[in-house]
């Protein structure tokens, strides 16, 4: 059995150059030590195209594995982690969930009781879709939604290849199979050739299956 360990964050925030990028994971170096954190697409909009960023860390710590999750802001993680604590909702769902809507939506879904958004989202089944609105419904009013993420951001449009490529590898790394996600990836481009690439994930994870 794989046992999560929550005790206080010995890592609160990780702020540095930022050297690499994707739509799922930022590599920041800090004091000449580089550390690879998980994103989702709200913190990759915010952060695209700087060459600095300050990153707050939600660290973990398993058995078999110590992984990073990296946040925008507090918020973000605020949210993250109170939809790891409901029961059958671990760290890769909710970065999931927080990539296919921003934390303002999510909040009113969940506040809302609008189980049939929350459910939209890929992994997440009618009796998760209910747990996560009973348990978190009255603390969301806590976590507050002023300072929501941009969920589309402005960026620099690459080539079309460029960005099929960065959005497939993109939705590979969060699970989905590459031929599928291709196909998906190319038809949302074909009709919207100048999407950026978190707009294009953002649609694929509508559409997949």
């Amino acid at each position: 059995m794989i046992v999560l360990i929550h005790n206080t964050r010995m890592i609160e925030y990780i702020k540095g150059e930022l050297t690499e990028l994707t739509p799922a994971l930022a590599t920041l170096e800090a004091a000449g030590v580089g550390y690879g954190l998980n994103i989702s697409l709200n913190t990759y909009s915010a952060i695209q195209g700087k060459k600095e960023a300050k990153l707050y860390v939600y660290e973990s710590i398993r058995e078999d594995a110590y992984v990073l999750y990296g946040f925008v802001n507090k918020k973000e993680r605020e949210m993250f982690e109170l939809l790891i604590s409901v029961s059958g909702v671990g760290p890769n769902t909710a970065r999931m969930m927080l990539s296919s809507m921003s934390v303002s939506e999510l909040c009113n879904a969940i506040s809302t009781g609008n189980e049939r958004v929350v459910k939209g989202i890929k992994g997440i089944g009618k009796m998760t879709a209910q747990r996560i609105i009973v348990d978190l419904r009255d603390k969301i009013v806590a976590l507050g939604i002023a300072d929501e993420i941009p969920a589309g951001g402005t960026m620099a449009t690459p080539v079309n290849n460029a960005v099929r490529d960065e959005a497939v590898a993109a939705l590979t790394m969060l699970g989905f199979s590459p031929a599928p996600t291709q196909k998906v990836v190319v038809a949302i481009l074909q009709e919207q050739p100048d999407a950026p690439v978190e707009q294009v994930v953002k649609l694929a994870l509508k559409q997949i299956k």
